[in-house]
């Protein structure tokens, strides 16, 4: 017997949708009967085994994608539109679509026991709540950014002088946060980069601890909240009756518990939210095509595994920024030259729309290309240019560290194979997951260790990347991370604490929601 019908709400963006994909796949093991409410534009990225599953409905809506954030707003308040609100028309279409699902049930059935729905699309609220569904709140990100950003605003940290640290009552003390870490601006982003063309803030648009992140609202987007101000995921959550996060207790408990003790409800960590496929092999190698898609790319899944193959355990220092952030110019030349003396063997994964054109005849359309690096190096590195088989090359026994920018996917998919991370965030709660892994879990170095809004040199890299491959300190508690995650087996398995936050959201609703 089905344990109820949840409608689940991803936000625009394979980012969001991944985390619900499997978030779906949970909760039809637990019987509950799940409709997938998605755009039709995203069609194409539900794999067919969530389209088998009989407790599974996909219902695609025709809706307009959103634009991206106008580079203007990065640096003060976000510029009046002079035609139509893109996002009124998306909002519009998804909210009909929504509406027209929940109408079309039978007369006399039961409602929806509650609705799952990215903080991002919490607009939504007011739909569901002309159907009496209630709703449920989902980070696809962690639990410490957003515990940090409350505990900053009931600080009142507007007040801190330069020098001072600060420790967030509530938060543990290693998370004290710095007066530069309130005054931080946005980095300039590399050519070809939305933004790219960025100035300098305006007087007085300082950037909190969190850096830029943008949400969508009614008349363009609007940015994090500044020191002292309250975080935008306040108003989010307000009406709903409990917070999911992509996160767990082994990673992220005391932060958790912050945010339910303060908003005065259930907060479950119930991830992270990767594919099945991840936890069960925790003891062997990962292959990325068995489970996602290759895009673009100069390199074969075959030819990264052979060139792993020929290295050394824990040799190989892996250099990625995902596919929206990145260094300037200027230091991605840094990086280049201190991968080249540091005399180690590396992976660099440079995406095609970064910087400056490849060579003529590389069928490169785009990014930086670091000329003459590769055969400088020989064998010692692999530079890929496009797509990158990540989950390859982190479940790889050679690879020995990551110098990351810290996106929550990557911390996830890092920590979860016993991989030490070198911190290089560049924007958004990229800082504060940084912060969480270097500080708190101890199992990495931020790559300054001054202000960060900082130029990044050679002599910081390379300074970085040795820390990082000669702490043996590190490399043993994120051995012993791995197993708790994977819940201490040789096979591996989801994270036991979040399998019983699932269990937990499962007794909620059945107690207290179907009622």
């Amino acid at each position: 017997m089905a344990g109820g019908e949840i409608v689940v709400l991803p936000f625009f963006g394979q980012g969001h949708l991944f985390p619900c994909i499997e978030l779906c796949n949970h909760l039809s093991s637990r019987n509950f009967k799940i409709t997938l409410v998605i755009s039709a534009a995203l069609s194409s990225s539900i794999p067919s085994s969530l389209r088998s599953q009989p407790l599974v409905q996909i219902a695609e809506i025709q809706a307009d994608a959103p634009p991206p954030p106008p580079p203007e707003t990065l640096g003060g308040p976000p510029p009046q539109s002079a035609g139509p609100d893109p996002f009124h028309k998306q909002h519009d279409q998804i909210g009909l679509g929504i509406e027209s699902l929940l109408s079309a049930r039978p007369d006399g059935s039961p409602r929806h026991v509650c609705a799952i729905v990215d903080v991002m699309m919490s607009w939504s609220k007011d739909v569901l709540k002309k159907f009496d569904v209630p709703v449920v709140a989902f980070f696809t990100s962690g639990a410490c950014s957003a515990a940090i950003e409350y505990a900053a605003w009931k600080g009142r940290v507007d007040d801190m002088q330069p020098g001072e640290m600060r420790v967030l009552p509530g938060l543990p003390e290693d998370m004290a946060i710095s007066y530069w870490e309130l005054k931080r601006r946005p980095r300039r982003p590399p050519p070809g980069f939305p933004g790219s063309q960025l100035g300098p803030p305006p007087p007085g648009h300082g950037f909190p601890p969190g850096g830029v992140r943008m949400r969508p609202f009614g008349g363009g987007f609007k940015g994090p909240p500044g020191p002292g101000q309250q975080p935008p995921w306040v108003d989010e959550v307000d009406g709903t009756v409990a917070i999911m996060m992509n996160t767990s207790q082994d990673l992220e408990g005391p932060f958790l518990e912050y945010v339910a003790n303060q908003i005065g409800k259930p907060v479950w960590g119930v991830g992270p939210l990767l594919p099945e496929e991840y936890w069960k092999s925790a003891s062997s190698i990962l292959h990325d095509r068995m489970i996602r898609p290759k895009k673009k790319s100069d390199r074969t899944e075959e030819e990264v595994m052979q060139w792993l193959d020929s290295k050394p355990r824990g040799s190989v220092v892996y250099v990625s920024f995902g596919s929206e952030v990145g260094p300037t110019r200027e230091e991605y030349g840094e990086l280049a030259g201190a991968l080249e003396e540091s005399g180690r063997p590396f992976i660099w994964v440079i995406q095609l729309h970064l910087g400056r054109e490849g060579p003529p005849g590389s069928g490169l359309d785009g990014g930086y290309y670091p000329h003459g690096l590769q055969g400088r190096v020989g064998e010692r590195g692999l530079i890929i240019h496009g797509w990158a088989p990540q989950l390859l090359i982190l479940s790889h026994p050679a690879t020995g560290g990551f110098l990351s920018h810290c996106g929550w996917n990557s911390i996830a998919e890092a920590l979860g194979r016993g991989v030490p991370i070198l911190g290089w965030p560049i924007r958004g709660d990229q800082f504060y997951n940084a912060k969480l892994v270097v500080s708190h879990l101890r199992l990495g170095y931020m790559v300054l260790d001054r202000e960060l809004s900082e130029m990044v040199t050679k002599e910081d890299i390379a300074k970085g990347i040795d820390r990082l491959m000669g702490d043996e300190g590190i490399k043993q508690r994120a051995a012993s991370l791995k197993l708790q995650l994977v819940g201490g087996g040789s096979v591996g398995c989801f994270p036991r604490t979040s399998e019983d936050s699932l269990n937990a959201f499962r007794d909620f609703v059945c107690s207290r929601l179907a009622a």
